[in-house]
């Protein structure tokens, strides 16, 4: 049975037992890794574009941090980015070791399991540097206007929050992976059609959005607001 929404603050909602914030968290990690894995190692071309096939899926983990934020407060969605952070870490690690294991006789997949697995160690910190950072500015952004506005006119806030924070991970992680290997040129044309990409699928998903927060919040029965919240990413974690 749904339930009247109660405005309540971030601290509280920390606190409290949400029914779906378990799947939020877990389909928000799964999508996460599984757009890395997957998607980032290809190359796409469509239309003469080409683009890392990793924009198609990434974006929607952008999208579940908002509504993470939206519905369950910052301190909430602070813990699903540490998440993300860890998982993405332990993946560079068992993909690192994995790879480097010997090949048993007569496999003949190694060259082409590297090719795929093998990122190097300047790629995958720039990656997770760029997550944490790019997640973290997301989140404020949306927490802080989500106060200003009083709750009202969620897509300012939801394209908003994903504006500055696509830009902090495409500004981050382009050049950090790609500085000194690509020209100044082709870093500042792969950032911004990526940056521009991402912005566009939050806005295509807008009406997504919309209804994956609406129903949360009837679910839950809450609104949280970010009132009286600690926002450093390193302030301490409360049970819910």
């Amino acid at each position: 049975m749904d339930h009247p929404l109660n405005r309540i603050d971030g601290r509280t909602g920390a606190r409290r037992h949400f029914r779906y914030f378990d799947y939020v968290l877990a389909a928000f990690v799964a999508i996460l890794l599984l757009s890395n894995l997957i998607g980032a190692a290809k190359p796409a071309s469509v239309m003469g574009v080409t683009f890392g096939a990793g924009i198609l899926f990434f974006p929607i983990s952008y999208v579940l941090g908002d509504v993470l934020t939206e519905v369950y407060g910052y301190a909430n969605a602070r813990r699903c980015v540490w998440a993300g952070f860890a998982a993405l870490a332990f993946m560079a690690f068992m993909s690192w070791v994995v790879v480097s294991l010997p090949a048993a006789k007569g496999w003949e997949g190694q060259a082409a399991y590297e090719a795929v697995f093998g990122s190097t160690w300047r790629i995958v910190a720039a990656s997770m540097t760029a997550f944490w950072a790019g997640e973290f500015v997301n989140s404020f952004v949306l927490a802080r206007l989500k106060v200003i506005t009083a709750g009202k006119h969620l897509w300012s806030r939801t394209i908003g929050s994903t504006i500055f924070g696509q830009a902090v991970d495409s500004l981050l992680f382009y050049p950090l992976a790609f500085y000194g290997v690509w020209s100044s040129q082709q870093l500042v044309d792969v950032m911004w059609h990526n940056w521009a990409g991402k912005v566009g699928w939050e806005i295509i998903l807008t009406p997504v959005t919309y209804l994956v927060v609406g129903l949360l919040k009837r679910r839950e029965g809450v609104d949280v607001f970010d009132t009286d919240t600690e926002f450093s990413p390193f302030a301490k974690a409360e049970s819910i």
